[in-house]
């Protein structure tokens, strides 16, 4: 009998109930002791299930080699040339293994870049397949060719025309025809909406309370100015005075990412979904588009300089391929979002007027723009022609939000909010939250159209009726940043809570006690 650890005859030969081993007693418990499995098998094993054979004891007979010292020596002798060569031959066979293991980093590492360059090669291939797609109707069409793009950038769009400007290819047939059928198809869905039954209730609004507050920018630049929720994930996405963009996973209370590159405060920030794209505007005069990776990080891919003073507001075209951009120098643009070219730009240069805020009609066939000078102007998208223009505002309007119901738009400015009727064109309601000096700096309806949230020196949410009811107040959600200004308010998936930036560097949440998914967010500090 061998033992089937030592390959000698053992002393104290037990034996395992699991597989029939036979080991030699201590070498055996040893093992069991250090690793809690059979040495053979690497089955579970402990000293249960060994059982000790009884046998007669033998004694030995000592070989002739062991009789004399001399032939111990040689014994341990031999003993030790063998073990020399074994230790020569395991070290051999390492040399080769890392030898081996290192080909194959190399030939890993080599197929990772090869792969990297195929991939940005292909998107590079998209991108100018895309633009020639959209360039061969617009040039059908009489239309000044778009920007060229190489290695992925935009190239210059310097070609002058005789009044001075940049030429621009403009929004061709195609395009439009796009956008008439992305308006008729909503349009129709409209008509058929219901009220989600997830929709928060107003008992539920009215007992609202901050349950987390999270410190997303830097503490010697504080301020949120712009704050965009993604439609699909609860992501909400902050821009601030520190230059940075943030990207929050409300339900883990983590940090996602935070985006740099703009060198003054970012005054807009929007998600688009459907190619994982995100557009920031900043102050720098300057807009971004960055693409999303699988790492769950953001990577800029365009940056557009076609203003020619402070970006004020982003907005998304409803077939997320275009958005819109709103300076201060008096002009709006229309870009294809993955070429990242400007089709047009409306408006002439103004020193004394400029645009502060914008927003896309939810059918996408109405853009609404608001300026310094307290004036909020409707645009034909198709046509780029300025359809009706509201009045009575004091101060910028500093805000707009369009209701998903299609014929109610709210403005924010210095007195409050005005309601307009867009079946109208009349301003049917205006709420005066705040005094006359303190402005409304924020103003958006729910996906619903049921609630309206506005902004100042605090956060009041209203009940959204018709034209001709009053709009009650549902619940009054006090500032707590100690800093009086309530920059922006966003409403979460059926209003299930309201996010809530203001001039310090905290994100708020305010929603139903005890109803918080972020176990591991940091708790309110107020």
């Amino acid at each position: 009998m061998i033992c089937a650890i030592s390959g000698e005859v053992p002393d104290e030969p037990v034996v395992s109930k699991k597989s029939g081993l036979l080991f030699e007693r201590r070498l055996v418990e040893r093992y069991i002791e250090d690793h809690g499995k059979c040495p053979v098998t690497k089955e579970e094993l402990t000293m249960d299930d060994i059982v000790p054979v009884k046998t007669n004891k033998v004694v030995k007979p000592r070989p002739l080699q062991a009789a004399s010292i001399p032939g111990l020596l040689g014994i341990f002798q031999n003993e030790w040339d063998a073990l020399m060569l074994s230790s020569f031959a395991l070290e051999q066979q390492l040399h080769t293994a890392r030898q081996e293991l290192s080909h194959a980093l190399y030939q890993h590492d080599a197929a990772c870049r090869v792969i990297a360059r195929l991939k940005k090669e292909r998107d590079e291939a998209r991108a100018l397949l895309a633009q020639a797609e959209r360039q061969i109707p617009a040039s059908m069409a009489g239309a000044a060719p778009a920007a060229v793009v190489s290695n992925g950038k935009r190239a210059l769009e310097d070609e002058i025309g005789p009044d001075g400007k940049k030429i621009r290819p403009g929004i061709n047939p195609l395009m439009i025809d796009e956008l008439t059928e992305c308006n008729t198809m909503l349009s129709a869905q409209r008509k058929k909406r219901q009220v989600p039954p997830t929709l928060a209730s107003i008992d539920a609004i009215e007992r609202y309370t901050q349950i987390s507050s999270h410190p997303l920018h830097k503490t010697n630049k504080p301020g949120i100015l712009s704050m965009d929720i993604h439609p699909s994930k609860d992501i909400i996405a902050t821009g601030g005075i520190d230059t940075n963009a943030v990207l929050f996973d409300r339900p883990s209370g983590q940090i996602l990412c935070t985006l740099t590159g703009h060198s003054k405060k970012i005054t807009s920030l929007k998600f688009v979904p459907r190619n994982d794209l995100f557009v920031t505007g900043s102050a720098d005069k300057t807009v971004k588009i960055w693409q999303g990776s699988e790492d769950a990080n953001y990577n800029c891919i365009h940056t557009l300089k076609d203003h020619t003073a402070e970006v004020e507001a982003v907005t998304v075209h409803a077939t997320q391929k275009y958005f819109v951009t709103a300076s201060k120098d008096n002009t709006w643009c229309f870009y294809d979002i993955l070429t990242g070219s400007c089709l047009t730009q409306v408006g002439e240069a103004s020193g004394k007027e400029g645009y502060t805020s914008a927003s896309f009609h939810p059918d996408g066939l109405i853009l609404g723009t608001g300026t310094t000078e307290a004036v909020a102007k409707i645009w034909d998208v198709k046509t780029q022609t300025n359809v009706a223009t509201f009045e009575g505002h004091v101060g910028p309007v500093t805000a707009m939000s369009f209701s998903e119901n299609g014929y109610f738009l709210a403005t924010a400015a210095l007195d409050g909010v005005k309601l307009w009727d867009l079946r109208k064109l009349r301003n049917f309601r205006t709420i005066s939250p705040y005094d006359p000096d303190t402005p409304t700096n924020s103003v958006e309806f729910d996906f619903s159209g049921n609630y309206l949230a506005v902004g100042g020196s605090d956060t009041r949410v209203y009940q959204v009726a018709n034209v001709k009811l009053e709009w009650n107040l549902v619940k009054t959600l006090p500032d707590l940043s100690g800093t009086g200004k309530v920059t922006n308010v966003k409403f979460g998936t059926d209003a299930k809570y309201i996010a809530v930036g203001s001039m310090d560097r905290n994100l708020r949440i305010f929603g139903l006690p005890g109803d918080d998914q972020m176990d591991d967010a940091k708790p309110s500090e107020e």
